[in-house]
């Protein structure tokens, strides 16, 4: 990957967030900043955590982030990887963001607009050190890269899924090696990417100097190909799990193992107090034929990765900051993965320029298990052909499509109402019943339609 003009792009943006402080916004206090890790991992199904209820694996890491922070049990995101990671990092939604689907290589011109603001450059913009490590999927120019987005470091691939040993994407063929730090081509084949992983976020964080960090961990577990520890699989094979389940959760194990590395790394610097930690799936749990046709776990939700019922959206979210956020508490308001950039933000005492986020703060929320969700107003998704328009406790499906089969849907379907609240599993149409419902969720989602056309 060729270096080009990208330090400009960034530069450019960043500057123009700079003047805006210096029009009247309130300079950023002289104090010691928290650091932020946000882990991102990858089609995880909706369940697949044993403090999300899973009875069949083993998760001691990230249950142990859940038990010291707070988790959130309607936490939404996109059906897909790069518009989950686009919104996560603007706080815009996917068609906001400009990328409502996969980026991908076969189109160069695809991917994170270079002129959307990224949480990465909000973070700089305060004096962070910043850093991308881990899977990357949203664009393969070099002015669309993690360096031009504000990264200060970046180590990782760019497509949307990579061999852990060859580190090569591999689809249609001609396959091709895909690893890269700061934008040159590296080697290290053989060598466990998550591995990897985690020996560059230790190196990142031991070379920052005491200046606060944000580092963007973007674990590619537990996707395909799955490649577990052979520890797990032997283990889980012994405990009678039966195939495909067999090969995802020795995968989802070994996640948890080096998210348990990475947390100790924190701890052995000296940093827990003073780190906010994210964890979340981008997306639910993959039925592709690389996934083995499954393997995930979204329990009573219907759908899967690539569609927008609960178990393709419907996400484990968790934020942990010991002495600053609730410890072991739940919280079952609905909240998106947008909402973590003004979260974020207010947190850690940054002003935000732009004020029409899609994404709200949670802090509010988080505070208080009594608080009002900050999407009362309702929230809308669109994914191919369909389209979710969400208000309180319904949820309207225009031409829905669901990936995990846990049903079937005929032409009647074509609008499909549910009350999430007494049919959390979307079984049932109600559309029929409720035209009035219909007919108001459809005005909210042409509304919410004009609005993204802008």
């Amino acid at each position: 990957m060729k270096n080009m003009n990208f330090e400009k792009i960034s530069t450019l943006k960043l500057s123009i967030f700079l003047v805006g402080l210096c029009l009247g916004y309130t300079p950023i206090k002289a104090q010691i900043k928290p650091n932020v890790i946000i882990i991102y991992s990858d089609d995880q199904g909706a369940i697949d955590l044993n403090c999300y209820g899973s009875k069949d694996l083993e998760t001691p890491n990230i249950d142990r982030l859940a038990k010291n922070g707070t988790m959130f049990t309607q936490f939404y995101a996109s059906p897909v990887c790069s518009p989950s990671r686009a919104s996560l990092l603007t706080g815009l939604n996917p068609q906001r963001a400009g990328l409502p689907n996969n980026a991908s290589e076969a189109n160069k011109a695809d991917g994170l607009p270079a002129d959307r603001f990224t949480m990465a450059e909000l973070f700089k913009s305060a004096g962070y050190k910043t850093a991308h490590i881990g899977k990357w999927h949203l664009g393969y120019t070099p002015e669309m890269s993690p360096n031009a987005q504000g990264f200060d470091h970046s180590f990782g691939y760019l497509a949307g899924c990579i061999d852990n040993y060859s580190h090569f994407f591999y689809w249609n063929g001609p396959n091709k090696h895909d690893l890269y730090r700061n934008g040159k081509e590296v080697h290290y084949s053989g060598q466990f990417f998550p591995d990897l992983m985690v020996k560059e976020a230790g190196q990142f964080m031991k070379q920052t100097n005491k200046s606060p960090f944000f580092m963007y961990f973007a674990i590619n577990l537990p996707h395909y190909p799955y490649q577990g520890d052979p520890k797990w699989l032997d283990y889980y094979q012994k405990k009678g799990l039966a195939y495909p389940r067999d090969l995802y959760a020795a995968f989802m194990s070994t996640l948890d193992d080096k998210v348990g590395q990475l947390l100790k790394q924190v701890s052995d610097l000296g940093l827990t107090e003073n780190t906010i930690i994210i964890f979340q799936s981008d997306n639910g749990y993959s039925t592709e034929e690389r996934a083995h046709f499954g393997g995930g776990n979204a329990g009573i939700y219907r759908g899967a990765k690539a569609c927008l019922f609960e178990g393709g959206i419907r996400v484990p979210s968790i934020i942990s900051w010991p002495g600053k956020i609730p410890k072991g508490q739940v919280r079952n308001q609905m909240a998106i993965n947008t909402d973590w950039f003004p979260t974020l933000a207010e947190y850690c005492d940054i002003e935000i320029q732009q004020k029409d986020l899609d994404g709200k703060s949670l802090v509010s929320v988080i505070k208080d298990s009594n608080a009002a969700s900050q999407h009362e107003e309702g929230y809308c998704w669109a994914f191919r052909k369909s389209w979710v328009a969400r208000k309180g406790k319904w949820k309207l499906h225009a031409n829905p499509e669901d990936t995990s089969k846990k049903g079937s849907l005929t032409e009647a379907d074509a609008f499909f109402l549910v009350d999430l609240v007494a049919d959390p599993g979307e079984t049932k149409n109600l559309a029929a019943a409720h035209p009035e419902l219909v007919k108001d969720l459809k005005q909210q989602y042409q509304i919410w339609e004009q609005k993204n056309k802008k």
